[in-house]
């Protein structure tokens, strides 16, 4: 049986673990025949490297980050502590990354918050953690675009949580320079947590309606089944 080791950076916010948790739930139901183990980098159990030591044959499993951006944790944390594990053989999977999948789920937040594609008096700020990679953020800003695809809104753009050159009260006058009325801020995040707290509280200080994060919806456990079937194919390949 081949294992998915489903790794979360992990947080003290007690909310992102349980939503990892979730999804791996979810990805058993989906792929039944499939060891679905969970694992953390850090801050939550099990740690990442306890459970890599614990598998019966890493030839035969497959890291698959729960990770947006392909940044500092997917491109160096992991592969140093596979590295660390001893882990010979073991292959990881491409982070979640901009799929539109995961572009449809938030289409499906601000949907809940009765945001209509056709107002035309509408900004809509898609809101990210950030890193101090550039070629990292430059994609992930390609999400406010596609979002926008169809829409009638006066614009869509990018903030970036922890970047205060793309902070969300920048992103906020972007929108309103081109011509929103109205404001709605898109977290393009996983799950709650101590950032997306700080966002809410700008959000009901400025009274901006805000969504919820992705969390564990199908889409997203699809898109991880998604880099796990690729990963697999890529080593029979080669």
């Amino acid at each position: 049986m081949s294992t998915l080791v489903l790794t979360a950076h992990g947080s003290r916010d007690p909310r992102s673990a349980a939503n990892a948790r979730a999804v791996a739930n979810r990805l058993a139901r989906m792929r039944p025949g499939l060891d679905v183990r969970l694992a953390f980098l850090e801050l939550n159990e099990p740690n990442f490297i306890d459970v890599l030591d614990q598998l019966p044959n890493s030839r035969d499993a497959v890291v698959s980050p729960l990770l947006l951006a392909s940044a500092y944790h997917a491109c160096h944390d992991l592969p140093k502590q596979i590295a660390r594990a001893g882990a010979h053989g073991i292959r990881q999977a491409d982070v979640l990354g901009e799929d539109e999948r995961l572009v449809s789920v938030l289409r499906e937040r601000l949907t809940e918050l009765d945001v209509s594609p056709l107002d035309d008096g509408l900004g809509v700020m898609v809101v990210a953690v950030g890193s101090s990679n550039t070629a990292a953020n430059a994609r992930t800003a390609q999400v406010a675009s596609t979002l926008a695809v169809g829409s009638r809104w006066a614009g869509a753009t990018m903030a970036f949580a922890t970047r205060h050159e793309a902070s969300v009260a920048h992103a906020a006058s972007r929108l309103r320079r081109r011509g929103a009325r109205r404001i709605v801020i898109a977290p393009w995040f996983l799950a709650p947590g101590r950032i997306t707290d700080v966002m809410w509280t700008y959000a009901q200080d400025n009274r901006i309606p805000m969504a919820s994060p992705l969390g564990p919806h199908r889409l997203v456990a699809e898109t991880v089944l998604d880099r796990y079937d690729q990963a697999l194919a890529d080593h029979v390949a080669a």
